[in-house]
């Protein structure tokens, strides 16, 4: 039961210092798809593991221009408005469904902008991430709903936090796997 909680502590260690990249971080070149695809999974690699999931694909870019989801490339070519779709997409369809997804981000970008839309959709995820590596770590815990969150910022926060728990969720299960192996031998 040591290991478990030690290997849980080192997790919550290596997820303390994630950094998600603000609008003014992206790339403000036009970027191909591969080189899109590259950067997504590097951003989001510490969060997702790839062992279990793919992070994206050309497919899955082409399928969300065809759903509406993001707009379509100009020439092949992607910009940061495309990497910020596409990291919040990767993040949120571990959680919620597309047409889910695409509402929300319909709505947010209507309520503060796309660009403000991102900026606090990374922000709250950062948080919620610090709520569950608080958890790991043993600390105190840190509120996520302690002051009143606007209605319209509601849902985004309660993704990020869907995720953030869903992570710890399933590292914990994935210790707890390893640890009745060992017993077993």
């Amino acid at each position: 039961m040591n290991d478990m909680r030690t290997s849980l502590k080192s997790w919550g260690e290596e997820l303390k210092d994630v950094h998600l990249p603000r609008w003014h971080e992206l790339p403000d070149i036009d970027l191909y798809m591969d080189q899109v695809i590259t950067l997504v999974e590097k951003y989001l690699s510490p969060l997702i593991t790839t062992e279990k999931h793919t992070l994206l694909t050309s497919s899955m870019v082409n399928n969300y221009v065809k759903q509406g989801l993001i707009p379509a490339p100009k020439k092949k070519r992607y910009n940061q408005k495309h990497l910020a779709f596409l990291i919040a997409i990767t993040l949120l369809k571990q959680v919620l469904t597309i047409p889910e997804i695409k509402q929300g981000i319909l709505f947010q970008g209507a309520v503060v902008g796309i660009r403000e839309a991102y900026d606090l959709f990374v922000s709250e995820q950062e948080k919620a991430l610090k709520v569950v590596v608080c958890q790991a770590l043993e600390e105190e815990p840190i509120g996520t709903f302690s002051e009143p969150i606007p209605t319209e910022l509601l849902a985004a926060k309660a993704a990020t936090l869907s995720f953030a728990t869903k992570m710890l969720s399933e590292k914990v299960i994935e210790l707890e796997q390893l640890y009745l192996k060992k017993m077993e031998r």
